[in-house]
């Protein structure tokens, strides 16, 4: 097996797992592409078709992902695969810019993300805000272009006993385009039907032949975004009272639409590489690109009635806007060569995320309208993530004259996560007047914040697979990890099929995972000025988050951060019908201890130790990263496709899709300090938001129609309730959720094609523009936030109408 084999379909979970395949292929050629490459590497351990596997994965190719007309890979993903999950939210601050993504309803950081089976770098930004995933890291996904892009492949079953900590939900695999010739370039415009939000995507791909069978492929990407707005009206007084205790006559013109609710501006740049080549008695290969982005989105409006603005400056108030700077970086590079029967691979690679707060139409009141600026670079997070791998592999006689696929490798891994402080004019308290500190709308990191740590890991694991009869495959893996911060795992995996006929099978595997805690959540740590809620009313306070080298965490005896645990199992049934129908089912559970949650603020009143601890920093309440919580997830997967002969009415493929999912929290463990208190720390929204903040049900019905040289795509997407909680002191529970969905969104594209090289596409997403719920009306912001401003898996833009224009050579 040559390298190229072994990369582009290497998310197996320690046994051969080429699942049934249902691809949204775009047409036959696209079909017969995806079944031969899968017939080479449908296991990194042997040679097999794309319906002989053990565990279940979605291939969605190029044409797939062009076809839902989205312009951001993830929110593409997210319509082609019913169990991803990619909600949109707004005014959530560095959220805003890198959206949390998750698998099965579980965490973003629970899903491993590789390209080219190379694992990928996440995110410096840490989640801090109301959005799924609260208290963690994903991978930027929209950082790397669609028009990079061959193929992703998404294994829905864990793979920890291979690749080590993150894969518990599932792998992600992005393989990129490999072609040595040709390429094709498109340009995208649309706009949503309020006529806002306009934006354009100019992107590429062409090969160059390296050598005699040797390839470069470059991509490259720009986009550009407007911003969308669907606040309601402040109602709000927004100036002081005139002498004669009359209102201010501005009220009557002030602009009521002061928020900015919506997606925020956007603009990308990114390029990628992929090379590979024969070299001396092997391949060399290597990939890796950059990805350069700026947003802006808006925080809440700062009326001129409010200590934190200076009228001198902004004599009507002013909307704070956080425009982060947001740059990934990543490069691999290895060699394949034989020995004897041993295929062996060596490969290193680095991927860096910087993540700079900028905030911009802002001040820092505390120094008076003389000193403050009104733009600031409020600090930067980074994240640095190195990579060096070797691994082995060869067939061996077995049993029954049947041959043992066995691998082995060892990895290491070296993770760095740094902050940088901000300008002092960001964080610095100026005395004026006694007014608010700090830059509004995001409070700069302090020099205390700084933190320059890291951490590393060896990995050895050894994987087995066995086809023992013609009816019976099997498979194994075990993995070790020593960790530098927290000691060692071993993960393990068993799995196996069984063809009970031709046409008919049944599959499931049995499995141990684990995550290790993130670099972020082992060294973040910050203090700034956030809207919090207390006793039902919403406050702005000076808030702190601690890891676990601060003397706080210390004196409130917060442990220090413990790798999570998983066990799954799952099982399912394949059957390949008559012509051309598929069907797949597969049912799974996974349970998770020691699950990490962001916690809570605690605050002095809490208990006697929180005040003193508190005492010692610059902090009015305090939250940490903890070991809290035990769960158990269910879930179902079915897919079923089939396509259509309609004679002269052409070729028409359909594909039906959907996903269960289930989380329930068996146990919280807080730490014995709180005892009695433990809503504090872990409270009845958070449980909420780990456990139906995203839809339970979801699922997609696609059909693809081919006459001529006309194309059309029509997908209905339907998306279940969810739920926001929203707690308030005297509530019961039932009275605090606020339930959303269920949504159906209708997405349609049709494709001309003028000749082989040039296509024109008209389409519309959500065409019958739904949107979620309005929020019930109790207070002002109920009036400003009309939609839920996290989690709603439809965003709150309604229709977005596009064309685009393909060119092929």
């Amino acid at each position: 097996m040559n390298k190229k084999n072994l990369i582009t379909l290497a998310i197996l979970s320690g046994t051969a797992f080429t699942a049934p395949v249902v691809a949204q292929q775009a047409n036959t050629n696209a079909e017969a592409e995806v079944e031969e490459v899968l017939q080479v590497v449908g296991s990194r351990l042997s040679l097999r078709t794309a319906t002989d596997g053990a565990a279940p994965i979605d291939i969605i190719s190029a044409e797939d992902l062009a076809a839902t007309g989205m312009t951001d890979t993830a929110k593409a993903l997210q319509y082609a695969v019913p169990s991803f999950n990619f909600p949109s939210s707004s005014i959530t601050d560095g959220s805003d810019a890198v959206r949390p993504a998750s698998l099965r309803g579980l965490s973003p950081d629970h899903t491993l993300v590789l390209i080219n089976g190379k694992r990928r770098h996440s995110s410096a930004l840490v989640h801090l805000n109301g959005t799924t995933g609260r208290g963690s890291s994903n991978v930027d996904l929209n950082a790397i272009p669609m028009a990079a892009i061959k193929r992703i492949e998404v294994l829905r079953d864990g793979a920890a006993a291979l690749y080590g900590s993150d894969a518990i939900a599932g792998v992600i695999n992005i393989v990129l385009k490999d072609n040595a010739s040709g390429g094709d370039v498109s340009l995208q415009a649309g706009q949503t039907h309020k006529g806002d939000g306009e934006q354009w995507r100019a992107s590429g791909s062409t090969g160059f032949s390296v050598g005699e069978d040797g390839a470069l492929t470059l991509s490259a990407e720009l986009h550009h975004k407007n911003r969308t707005n669907r606040a309601g009206l402040d109602t709000r007084q927004q100036y002081p009272l005139l002498d004669n205790g009359e209102p201010d006559p501005r009220e009557e013109t002030f602009d009521r639409k002061s928020f900015h609710i919506g997606a925020g501006e956007y603009e990308n740049a990114s390029l990628f590489a992929n090379f590979d080549m024969s070299f001396a008695d092997g391949r060399l290969y290597a990939f890796g690109g950059v990805s350069d982005r700026k947003s802006e989105s808006g925080a809440f409006y700062r009326r001129a009635i409010q200590s934190n603005t200076l009228t001198e400056i902004y004599p009507d108030g002013f909307l704070p806007i956080l425009a982060p700077d947001v740059q990934d970086y990543s490069a691999y590079v290895g060699y394949e060569w034989f020995v004897g029967e041993w295929t062996l691979d060596f490969s290193g690679g680095l991927g860096t995320s910087e993540f700079q707060y900028n905030v911009e139409n802002s001040l820092n009141a505390s120094m008076g309208p003389e000193l403050t600026p009104t733009s600031f670079d409020a600090g930067t997070l980074t994240n640095e993530e190195t990579n060096v791998t070797f691994d082995a592999q060869r067939f061996i006689p077995f049993y029954n004259n049947s041959d043992l696929s066995v691998a082995f490798g060892v990895s290491y891994r070296d993770n760095t996560y740094q902050i940088e402080a901000g300008e002092e004019a960001s964080y610095i308290d100026g005395g004026y007047q006694d007014r608010p500190a700090g830059s509004q709308g995001f409070t700069g990191f302090k020099p205390e914040s700084e933190v320059n740590q890291s951490r590393d890991n060896v990995g050895v694991y050894l994987e087995a697979e066995n086809q023992l009869t013609s009816n019976f495959l099997w498979g194994a893996a075990v993995r070790y990890e020593d960790y530098s911060d927290f000691g060692d795992n071993t993960s393990w995996k068993l799995s196996g099929r069984y063809d009970v006929t031709d046409r008919f099978a049944v599959r499931g595997a049995v499995n141990t995972g684990f995550r290790a805690p993130s670099a972020q959540q082992l060294y973040f740590t910050n203090i700034s000025t956030l809207a919090v809620d207390v006793n039902g009313e919403t406050v702005l306070e000076q808030s702190g988050t601690f890891n676990s080298l601060s003397p706080i965490t210390e004196a409130l005896s917060i442990p220090d951060l413990q790798p999570e645990e998983s066990e799954s199992v799952s099982a399912g049934f394949v059957w390949n019908g008559y012509d051309g129908l598929a069907v797949t089912v597969d049912f799974f559970q996974i349970n998770i201890d020691d699950r990490i949650i962001l916690s809570n603020q605690v605050r002095p009143d809490d208990s006697p130790q929180v005040a003193q601890a508190l005492s010692t920093v610059d902090a009015e309440n305090a939250r940490f990263f903890i070991n809290a919580v035990d769960t158990k997830t269910k879930g179902l997967d079915v897919v079923v496709s089939k396509s259509f002969d309609l004679a002269e009415y052409g070729d028409l493929k359909t594909q039906v899709a959907y996903g269960f999912n289930d989380t329930e929290i068996e146990s919280v463990n807080l730490p014995p300090l709180f005892d009695g208190i433990e809503s504090v720390l872990f409270d009845y929204d958070e449980a909420i938001r780990m456990t139906d903040s995203t839809p339970a049900h979801s699922s997609s019905i696609g059909f693809t129609h081919t006459l001529g040289n006309w194309r059309t795509d029509l997908r209905f997407n339907y998306f279940g309730t969810y739920i926001i909680g929203d707690y308030d002191e005297g509530e019961t529970p039932a009275e605090a959720n606020e339930t959303y969905g269920p949504n159906w969104v209708t997405d349609l594209s049709v494709r001309y094609a003028f000749s082989n090289n040039l296509s024109l596409v008209v389409g519309g997403q959500n065409i019958f523009s739904e949107y979620p719920q309005e929020q019930p009306v109790q207070g002002v912001f109920d009036q400003i936030f009309k939609y839920p401003n996290t989690n709603s898996p439809i965003g709150f833009n309604g229709a977005y109408f596009f064309t685009e224009l393909e060119y092929t050579f």
